[in-house]
């Protein structure tokens, strides 16, 4: 498949992980949410390993397979989102909920490296700190006007912390 035809579906992709995500963390302490609490309880985090991975095999779609650079910051994502997703594989085969407590930073600091990457498309006249041959305001990806990949790895990394919060809140009222 080409770029064209996988970076529609990754974007959309991306904004249905955050939607669904953010909607179950919403939705896991209603009183009447037994079968959500249930779904996150003994789903959740291999939801969340799969949006992790995704994120993770799309990275490396477009760097090996479209021959996009990544820029520094794509990298710095980079180093938050593949450790991520092997936490996020290994606490889904062990149901391990302990893990959160590397989950969380790793999936926050991600998320901040996302927005930050991210404001640095939207507003390219300013100073960058990018020093590698690629700038961090190269946009390869731009798909409904607004979804480029900072923007998708930010939905990654918020549908991960989202999935997390959820599980906790199904704990909590279970």
């Amino acid at each position: 498949m080409s770029e064209s035809t996988i970076s529609p579906i990754l974007a959309m992709g991306a904004l249905l992980a955050v939607a669904g995500s953010v909607a179950m963390a919403l939705g896991a302490g209603a009183p009447n949410a037994t079968s959500l609490r249930s779904l996150l309880l003994r789903y959740g985090r291999w939801m969340a390993f799969a949006v992790a991975g995704t994120a993770m095999g799309a990275s490396l779609y477009y760097s090996e397979v479209a021959h996009f650079v990544p820029c520094d910051f794509c990298w710095y994502q980079r180093i938050a989102m593949y450790p991520l997703a092997l936490v996020l594989l290994i606490a889904a085969v062990s149901r391990d909920d302990r893990v959160v407590k590397y989950v969380v930073p790793l999936a926050a600091i991600g998320l901040a490296l996302s927005i930050y990457h991210y404001q640095l498309q939207l507003f390219p006249e300013q100073s960058t700190v990018c020093t590698s041959g690629v700038p961090c305001t190269a946009q390869y990806v731009d798909q409904f006007g607004f979804i480029s990949i900072p923007f998708m790895a930010g939905c990654g990394f918020l549908s991960v912390l989202a999935l997390h919060l959820g599980m906790w809140r199904a704990r909590k009222a279970a």
